[in-house]
């Protein structure tokens, strides 16, 4: 099923949050980024790959726009 995205303004990436690393819920080992960022940074809606380097499963989060703001987590 496809859906229309909202129109929206990329994140340039000095400010994308896409972390580096992710803790795998099967087994609690570390995930690594698989994706490149695109020239134009992520935005919302895009998809990123990980890949756990102790159980090899692999998993593709769709972003967010709360996944991609600089201030989330912060406390503001």
């Amino acid at each position: 099923m496809w859906r229309v995205r909202d129109t929206v303004t990329p994140v340039s990436p000095a400010e994308s949050t896409v972390p580096k690393t992710i803790i795998c819920v099967d087994c609690g080992g570390t995930c690594h980024l698989l994706s490149y960022e695109p020239d134009e940074g992520f935005e919302p809606g895009d998809i990123v790959a990980f890949r756990c380097a102790d159980c090899l499963d692999r998993w593709d989060i769709e972003l967010a726009a709360e996944d991609l703001d600089p201030r989330a987590g912060s406390g503001d």
